[in-house]
């Protein structure tokens, strides 16, 4: 029987990984040299304009079906950097509303689509099917709408002191133009104190999330934490990992929550890093449409465990294969798992996470949520992790996630959170936060007791982070 070409890829993976290995040598930091020399580190496989042209199809597919957003306007303002710069706008697109995919083509010779696969979103086609069966994922919560918020969407009328003038005054500063900003929510000791939606947009709409889906992962894990699943400085159980001699089963959970596991994953991000960004492994996750964790967890070593802070996709999806293989272990669905017990815990009716071909959770960027849905997120941290008086997270986690990574040179990254240390934003030091591309922002600031939520699309990144600071700015003000 022929080996289907993804399936190939996986074994190829495994093949570059024996290939490399070393024996002989005892210290550890030579010992991960030599257990597979960067040269032969396994490289992303493909072309600029194939690769960028699926990954820019697999957000069209989302934009339309899981965001309800016009064609149009999201291929012109999403997804568009997956493609270098000269080939953007000589895209063409076709949706196909009965078969509910995208399929985007670059002339007549190439061409690329993406499906959606109800409650696991849209995933890059690989000619091959799906080598994992989709599930439906349901909240056990009542109707939102008859549910009074937090756990539910009914506001109730608050007397809170707060000049609500100033607080709109804010928000229009956050929906300047040109930010394409599309939804803002402000959360003062627990109650929504302002609230907007760009037009075509509302209270109900997923929108793209990108790398707050990394702070996402840092929450579930936080989860089963707090289950008995495994302690935050426990190396991660991964089997690959367990053989004698093997320098990279000495990371712990801890250090990739950081992003400090030390491993080879190139990223845009890197020092040293090269301008081909679509064959960057940070990039290849996303639109090579392979076992993304399986591709993370066979890179070699590049840095000593726990010396190097580097922003690599790698951390957080070997994170997910941890979690994966433990729930999977213990008779656990995992792609209901975080319905059950998180979102239905904290008031959140349908988060949509995004897989690879093989089910894999790709929390690093394709997952979208609603303004709402993030704000909760985000309570849930100001209030040291619990929740109607159950203790969802760690109590301690909050802080764990908030305190500088003491890996990274400059204050900046905590656990799967970005941290103020560097006073990048005009709010307290103390203040940390989920963000992904294209604006995405959960901020919370303790000392405030506030919940900040900006999202917007990616052509509007520039101008939408300057709104931001200058609505933020003004709430500082106000609080």
């Amino acid at each position: 029987m022929p080996m289907k070409p993804v399936a190939f890829l996986r074994v190829s993976l495994l093949v570059f990984l024996t290939a490399c290995k070393s024996s002989t040598p005892e210290d550890p930091v030579t010992l991960s040299q030599e257990f597979c020399p960067p040269e032969k580190t396994p490289k992303p496989v493909g072309t600029n304009a194939a690769l960028g042209l699926a990954g820019y199809a697999k957000v069209m597919c989302s934009a339309v079906f899981v965001s309800g957003r016009d064609i149009e306007e999201a291929i012109h303002n999403s997804g568009y950097f997956f493609l270098p710069d000269e080939l953007q706008d000589k895209v063409s697109y076709t949706v196909d509303e009965t078969e509910q995919s995208v399929t985007l083509s670059l002339g007549d010779s190439l061409s690329r689509s993406a499906k959606f696969h109800g409650s696991q979103g849209c995933i890059i086609n690989t000619g091959q099917g799906l080598f994992f069966e989709p599930v439906e994922v349901v909240s056990s919560l009542p109707p939102a709408d008859s549910t009074l918020w937090p756990m539910g969407d009914m506001i109730e009328q608050q007397t809170t002191g707060i000049d609500q003038a100033r607080i709109e005054a804010a928000i229009d500063s956050a929906f300047a133009p040109d930010g394409l900003t599309a939804a803002f929510v402000i959360v003062y000791d627990g109650q929504i104190v302002g609230e907007r939606y760009a037009p075509g947009i509302t209270k109900d709409t997923q929108l793209e999330s990108w790398s707050m889906g990394k702070s996402l992962t840092a929450t579930l894990i936080g989860r089963m934490i707090q289950q008995g699943y495994f302690a935050i400085d426990d190396p991660a159980p991964v089997k690959a990992w367990q053989e004698e001699g093997d320098p990279r089963g000495d990371i712990r959970i801890r250090d990739l929550l950081q992003m400090s596991s030390g491993l080879n994953f190139h990223s845009h991000r890197d020092p040293d890093a090269r301008p081909e960004i679509n064959l960057m492994d940070h990039f290849y996750i996303y639109s090579g449409a392979v076992d993304a964790f399986e591709y993370s967890f066979t890179r070699p070593l590049q840095f000593p465990i726990g010396t190097e802070g580097r922003y690599h996709n790698c951390d957080p999806l070997i994170l997910g294969h941890v979690m994966k293989t433990t729930l999977t272990a213990d008779g656990k669905e995992y792609l209901t798992y975080a319905q059950k017990e998180l979102f239905d815990k904290i008031g959140i009716r349908k988060q949509v996470m995004e897989t690879d071909p093989y089910g894999n959770f790709l929390l690093t960027g394709f997952d979208y949520g609603t303004g709402r849905n993030w704000a909760r997120l985000g309570m849930l941290y100001l209030q040291n992790g619990q929740w109607n008086g159950e203790q969802i997270i760690p109590e301690s986690y909050d802080d764990f996630v908030s305190t500088l990574a003491p890996g990274w040179k400059t204050p900046v990254y905590g656990g799967l959170f970005w941290i103020n240390g560097a006073g990048e934003m005009p709010i307290p030091k103390e203040a940390y936060y989920m963000a992904g591309a294209g604006g995405q922002r959960t901020i919370i600031i303790p000392s405030k007791k506030l919940v900040v939520v900006r999202l917007g699309h990616n052509r509007g990144d520039a101008a939408g982070m300057k709104s931001l600071n200058n609505a933020l700015a003004q709430l500082m003000e106000i609080f």
